[in-house]
């Protein structure tokens, strides 16, 4: 097998298990807390670490921000081996009942990105696979993490779409965006993020497994407040203690499915 184009990976150099988190800065932050681990590629937004945790083979490679980018990923990992995979990252919520700081367990994702639907029409599903969800579960109870398992809504852009004007550059606004998070609420979507619908649509389609796991940084209802200004440097609450617990949480899920996959 020839080195793959993006990611600079070829066979053998990705586990059977990944984890992806957007940031590249999180990968090795990821890899640290593991038993062993290893640099395997540096290349644009994609890192990638390889190594073993709780006698688990894992790997962890950086999406970049968005479905596009996550889909590339996707292609060039299950080419080298990729058969599991997990988002790993942040996101917003709009239940007032789940605070900040909360594991977001994603069973499933609203698509609206525009990198799906090249693989699959709007009408197929994008959900998990039910033995990640209960590994994840199993994690979050074991490690004693607050947790919600819901839906996430999975869309193309960060500063559009939020209820009144002040969020993207110029106050530009539409006013079909002024009940759209209030619709999600009431929809019970849990999260909002921008990748994990490509994550759990291209598992579907090629026969793998997909799952994902976001802590909740922010009330996207709430978090602008009635001036619509938004700045998220200093709104989201950013926590490194938060980082490092969906981290775990991760690494957990991982072991979780390893040991059930290969049961002694």
């Amino acid at each position: 097998m020839s080195v793959q184009y993006h990611l600079k990976t070829t066979e053998g150099d990705i586990a059977p298990y990944v984890l992806l988190p957007g940031d590249p800065g999180r990968v090795e932050t990821i890899a640290r807390t593991w038993d062993e681990a290893h640099h395997v590629a540096t290349n644009r937004e994609y890192v990638t670490y390889t190594g073993t945790y709780r006698g688990a083979p894992i790997s962890c490679t950086s999406t970049g921000i968005g479905a596009p980018s996550t889909s590339i990923a996707m292609e060039e990992l299950a080419r080298c081996g990729a058969r599991t995979f997990l988002r790993v990252g942040t996101c917003g919520t709009v239940q007032p009942d789940v605070p900040n700081g909360t594991m977001a367990i994603l069973d499933s994702a609203m698509r609206q990105d525009g990198a799906s639907t090249a693989y699959a029409p709007i009408e197929f599903p994008a959900v998990a696979d039910h033995r990640v969800v209960s590994a994840c579960v199993a994690a979050a109870v074991d490690l004693g993490l607050d947790h919600v398992v819901g839906t996430t809504r999975s869309a193309d852009t960060f500063y559009a779409s939020h209820p009144r004007p002040g969020s993207s550059y110029g106050d530009f606004w539409q006013s079909s965006w002024q009940h759209r998070f209030e619709d999600l609420r009431r929809l019970n979507v849990v999260a909002a993020e921008m990748e994990a619908s490509v994550i759990l649509v291209l598992a579907r389609v090629w026969g793998l497994r997909a799952g994902g796991v976001s802590v909740v940084l922010d009330n996207m209802l709430e978090v602008a407040g009635d001036s619509g200004e938004f700045d998220p440097q200093a709104q989201l609450e950013h926590s490194q203690r938060w980082i490092e617990q969906v981290a775990q949480l991760s690494n957990e899920t991982v072991a979780q499915l390893w040991q059930a996959d290969h049961p002694r």
